[in-house]
């Protein structure tokens, strides 16, 4: 069954130095958000073997998942304002916890992020402002089923 993207959920809270894991409290990141890319970078290395053709094989060694939201600047929605704030702080003045649930509502990833590439409030004269961040996950997410099974 196919599902629109909108049902997707991207989910932000400030991110507290020492933490382990994330609160309660959740902010969506959602109003006059009009797309969200998939930037996700993956480290490989390639490598053939004897017991092959000769072939190189590739393997993922790393992934770093990462989404960038665009769309419209609403300094007053709370997800905006939280990543605006951050657009002059460095290390882990950059860092977030990211919540993402899928369009069906049946898993979610979880994990501290760094938030760069920061745009609040740009454009043309005659345009709303711009608002469009990378959200990168610092480690693979937590994966989690929400469905209980």
């Amino acid at each position: 069954m196919r599902r629109k993207n909108a049902l997707r959920g991207h989910f932000l809270q400030p991110y507290l130095p020492g933490t382990e894991t994330p609160g309660e409290e959740w902010l969506e990141l959602a109003k006059y958000i009009s797309t969200i890319g998939d930037d996700t970078q993956e480290g490989t290395e390639e490598q053939a073997f004897y017991d092959g053709d000769g072939t190189p094989e590739t393997d993922v060694v790393s992934v770093a998942g990462a989404y960038t939201p665009e769309g419209f600047y609403d300094p007053e929605d709370p997800a905006q304002a939280l990543i605006a704030g951050l657009k002059y702080k460095t290390g882990d003045g950059r860092k977030v916890w990211h919540k993402v649930v899928s369009a069906d509502g049946k898993k979610e990833w979880v994990g501290r992020a760094t938030v760069s590439a920061i745009v609040a409030g740009a454009g043309d004269a005659s345009a709303y402002e711009t608002f469009s961040c990378n959200i990168r996950f610092d480690t693979i997410p937590k994966e989690t089923d929400l469905t209980g099974e």
